[in-house]
């Protein structure tokens, strides 16, 4: 990570800690985003009930994972770059900002680190009101689907190109707020506004991935149903980050 531009999700070839070190980052800050946002979800976008709904809503869990991301891009950025996801790591190292003998480890701290999450989650959930761990997992445990799993029912195809275009357009500008140019405001700022709004765009469409770790990390939680469509939150997300970081590397060359 360049000292230029400091809690950016980018890893410089040189003078970075060590790679346990930053592994250890990678998971702590995808724990963070996992815990906030399946939190913010599970606990209090609707609160007490659906009956008197007080809690933060669609809009609050999409200002909560885009503050979170700010928050662990702020906090751990300067040691890992601040990835938190294995398709903005593999975007990173399509567009040359990334090693790629790192996107395997990377990728399993950050889906360690998030399934982390959830786990501590579901443990807070069972000591709860009766009933509150069941509702959580009978739910999906925010997890994310298409068709029948769909909050919309929204088909395969609609969630493909959802996903796909949407991590692309993050992707990209992750790779424009933290390149040579910069940004006059600060990339984690951009970066965590930018998730709000795909997040409020997509939680309708598949409840919103653009991770595969934040995926599983809920998947692995929820039931084999669920676990059973996590390919998809893998594949097209890590699409949309190929083609960002395909257009960056074009755009650097042109």
């Amino acid at each position: 990570m360049s000292n230029a531009t400091p809690a950016t999700p980018t890893t410089s070839a040189t003078s970075s800690p060590r790679l346990p070190v930053r592994l250890a980052a990678e998971a702590a800050g995808t724990f963070l985003l996992v815990f906030a946002l399946v939190g913010a979800a599970n606990h209090t976008a609707v609160f007490p009930d659906e009956h008197n709904a007080v809690g933060v809503g669609l809009l609050g869990v999409a200002l909560t994972l885009g503050l979170t991301v700010m928050i662990g891009a702020s906090a751990f950025g300067p040691i890992s770059g601040g990835h938190f996801n294995p398709a903005v790591t593999v975007g990173l190292a399509v567009a040359g900002r990334h090693r790629w003998a790192e996107v395997v480890p990377y990728a399993v701290a950050q889906v360690v680190g998030g399934s982390i999450g959830a786990g501590a989650l579901l443990l807070i959930a069972g000591q709860g009101s009766a009933g509150f761990l069941d509702a959580a997992i009978d739910g999906g445990f925010a997890s994310n689907g298409f068709g029948s799993q769909s909050p919309g029912g929204f088909s395969l195809l609609g969630v493909a190109v959802a996903e796909t275009m949407a991590t692309a357009l993050f992707v990209t500008v992750i790779l424009r707020v933290t390149g040579s140019a910069g940004s006059p405001v600060p990339a984690p700022v951009v970066i965590g506004s930018t998730l709000t709004v795909l997040l409020l765009t997509l939680i309708p469409v598949s409840n919103a991935s653009l991770n595969p770790a934040r995926s599983f990390a809920t998947a692995v939680f929820a039931g084999p149903e669920w676990l059973a469509q996590w390919w998809a939150f893998l594949v097209f997300p890590v699409l949309g980050a190929v083609l960002a970081g395909s257009g960056a590397r074009l755009l650097r060359r042109a």
